[in-house]
């Protein structure tokens, strides 16, 4: 009598059910997690306090000072763009147009458009030219190097002088409120704006 051959059978069905069963996906513990910097960021805190402070104080205070240090930055980058673009956080509204065509410190008789405009009560063109004649003065005076691509942000950082730079930031806050943020322009903030030039032309002395 013949014995009977000794063959394993391959069921395919099944053995396609144990692949689809998660509870046998092994290879899953094998796959290398995704980076987590929020998580790495309070590992790392977690453990530069212990060594610190101790294993309960950070314990208890990790998560709140990473929260407090995230803020710290946030304000910093928020701090950073408004000194470089402070007309970003003035009000946004549609902006009325200007008398004058170009910005130019160049073949302009200021005074007499800055009075002419005054004498019409047009304030905002007031303002724009008190600040381009302010331009002028500083660059006759070599404290700024005028071109007509620059910010008004770029000048300020441009005067060395604490004294002048001083006014001269607050004369051009004020212009861009007005030029950007449709901030009303009235006869009261043209004198301040003129007083401030004063000063800047007197070394900073209001």
């Amino acid at each position: 009598m013949t014995a009977p051959a000794d063959t394993l059978v391959y069921d395919t069905a099944e053995i396609a059910a144990w692949q689809a069963d998660p509870a046998y996906d092994y290879n899953r513990e094998l796959v290398t997690p995704e980076f987590n910097l929020i998580e790495w960021l309070n590992l790392w805190l977690g453990k530069l306090l212990q060594k610190i402070f101790g294993s309960k104080f950070a314990e208890e205070y990790t998560e709140t000072i990473l929260v407090v240090l995230f803020i710290a930055v946030l304000l910093l980058i928020i701090w950073f763009v408004y000194k470089k673009r402070p007309e970003l956080f003035v009000r946004s509204k549609k902006m009325l147009p200007y008398g004058v065509e170009e910005d130019t410190i160049y073949g302009v008789d200021f005074q007499k458009e800055i009075d002419a405009a005054v004498s019409r009560h047009d304030y905002r063109g007031a303002v724009r030219l008190l600040y381009l004649q302010t331009l002028k003065q500083l660059s006759d005076a070599g404290q700024i190097e005028w071109q007509p691509y620059k910010t008004p942000t770029e000048y300020i950082y441009e005067i060395k002088a604490d004294a002048t730079k001083r006014p001269f930031r607050e004369l051009t806050n004020r212009f861009l409120r007005v030029r950007y943020g449709n901030f009303e322009a009235t006869g009261a903030l043209f004198r301040e704006m003129k007083a401030l030039q004063e000063g800047i032309m007197k070394g900073g002395a209001v």
